[in-house]
């Protein structure tokens, strides 16, 4: 995205006028989803900022003590070199893990634990973090209108509407089994999130999923 200009006085350095979100993720595409949800919950900032991503794939849900330490310095290390390669002031870091799991007691432990610790070690820097449950397909599921904007053909089956989709397990595999043809493929998810951004459907979302609101709430303390 062009960066914006400030108007008289001359230019400023290029450093101080852009700023980049980074991504840490298990993928490009759980990355281009939340960077889609992003857009839609603060355009204030997806507007004057660049949303890059770093390659590494994060596994940090089963490490904890200094093991976990250990794998978020080499994230964050990797979030603030990206920085710098774009010349860019670092504003924030998103970090997205699948959680494999319901959200219930031990999502609740292990979100605790992964966010005290990113946010130690970023401090003065805005971070969310994106522990979805089951997976990031969960997340789209409160979007069932953006599907068929992706393949005009595919409905999401009744039995997936207005539930708790942090309920829902492998929600990737009913969407495959549920949604028809074409069998839906995780490189499909980026663009039902933009869809779902487009068409101003993430402000009211169909159902509920405790991981997600966690995530927007950290969008929304971003100060």
């Amino acid at each position: 995205m062009t960066p914006k200009r400030r108007s008289g006085g001359g230019r400023a350095p290029r450093a101080q006028e852009r700023g980049v979100v980074v991504f840490a993720g298990e993928d490009r595409n759980d990355c281009d989803i939340l960077a889609a949800l992003i857009r839609a919950h603060r355009p204030d900032i997806a507007d004057t900022a660049k949303l890059v991503r770093i390659n590494d794939p994060v596994r940090l849900r089963r490490k904890s003590g200094p093991k976990l330490a250990a794998a978020v310095e080499v994230l964050v290390g990797k979030a603030r070199a990206k920085a710098r390669q774009q010349r860019a002031e670092l504003r924030c870091f998103v970090v997205h893990e699948d959680l494999d799991g319901y959200t219930n007691a031990d999502y609740e432990r292990i979100r605790g634990t992964l966010a005290a610790e990113l946010a130690h070690q970023c401090p003065g820097l805005r971070t969310a973090l994106a522990l979805a449950a089951w997976e990031t397909e969960g997340w789209l599921l409160l979007f069932p209108e953006a599907f068929p904007r992706v393949h005009p053909r595919w409905k999401v089956p009744g039995h997936l509407l207005d539930k708790d989709t942090g309920r829902v397990k492998n929600a990737k595999e009913e969407l495959k089994r549920g949604l028809g043809l074409p069998l839906f493929r995780e490189s499909d998810g980026p663009a039902v999130a933009r869809e779902a951004q487009q068409q101003g459907l993430i402000p009211s979302p169909r159902g509920t999923n405790r991981s997600y609101e966690d995530f927007v709430g950290d969008l929304a303390n971003w100060d």
